[in-house]
């Protein structure tokens, strides 16, 4: 990992009521991936470790999808300080097709530097791809191992905040939703208090605040693309970081992350869940990787 830039941010910790308990201003690596027009992929340097995937069943929102825990070991890569935006959408789809077209202008909430979404699995590949043979690195999407690792940052609370998450920390529906009298979803995550619901992205940068790593926006805004295929659970899930593309439903893919559209719960660094990968929403987008 020579030959890289050093960046700062802050990361900030609450505690289990949602108040903030501490923030410091941290560093990491990074490298500058120049796609032109003056738009820049920032690619921020992630050091192997091995740590914990899944959440354990005492965790708020647990499901059985998300165990068993199990060890994973990372090997060192680099991944989107954001979700790729409508504009790094718009530069990569108008260079030379690998397989198949791109729309230029897929997204429902418009705007430079708000999160491209309403992507397919598909579309995302092919974005990778294209970006692949115009860079020389091999782009690709996370795998769900490499996608948890990185949103943790060494964590092993529900979010990489802490014990709860807030509506000033992240986009998500920070409010109660009844259907025939009952809640069906919560607005608040354990102790933390109910927010507001933007019913909408909010560009990548907003928060101005990030994980241990330097990432931002692993909770909510947009859900996730992952490599790998759908399984029920992690029984037999590799433990090197590698896309599980063996055994499960292959015709479903993982999403990671949550989004502004759903609940704290489904906002966790364990969250996952499955979706048809030709299929498309206003909450979806993804990052991309490389070695």
């Amino acid at each position: 990992m020579s030959n890289l830039s050093l960046f700062e941010y802050k990361v900030v910790t609450v505690d289990a009521t949602g108040q903030e308990c501490d923030r410091y201003r941290s560093s990491s690596r990074y490298r500058v991936e120049d796609l032109g027009r003056e738009i820049v992929l920032e690619m921020v340097a992630i050091p192997g470790g091995t740590f914990c995937i899944g959440s354990p069943q005492t965790e708020e929102g647990w499901h059985s999808s998300q165990s068993p825990q199990h060890l994973a070991t990372i090997k060192p890569f680099f991944i989107g300080k954001y979700p790729v935006t409508q504009t790094q959408w718009q530069i990569v789809a108008a260079l030379p097709k690998v397989k198949q077209d791109l729309n230029p202008n897929p997204a429902n909430f418009l705007g430079e530097d708000r999160p491209v979404e309403q992507v397919s699995w598909y579309d995302a590949i092919e974005f990778c791809a294209r970006l692949s043979q115009q860079t020389g690195y091999d782009y690709r999407l996370p795998t769900e191992a490499q996608w948890e690792y990185a949103c943790r940052a060494h964590t092993l609370t529900p979010f990489h905040f802490g014990e709860t998450i807030t509506t000033d920390l992240a986009n998500y529906s920070g409010v109660d939703w009844e259907y025939m009298g009952k809640i069906c979803s919560k607005g608040s995550y354990g102790a933390g208090p109910k927010g507001c619901d933007r019913r909408e992205t909010t560009p990548v940068g907003s928060f101005q605040v990030a994980n241990g790593f330097g990432l931002y926006y692993l909770h909510g805004n947009v859900r996730e693309w992952c490599a790998d295929y759908w399984h029920d659970n992690y029984e037999g899930a590799p433990i090197d970081g590698s896309a599980w593309i063996t055994g499960g439903d292959s015709n479903k893919r993982v999403l990671r992350g949550g989004s502004w559209n759903v609940s704290p719960k489904k906002c966790r660094s364990a969250y996952r869940v499955k979706f048809d990968p030709n299929a498309s929403l206003y909450d979806i987008g993804f990052r991309v990787v490389h070695s």
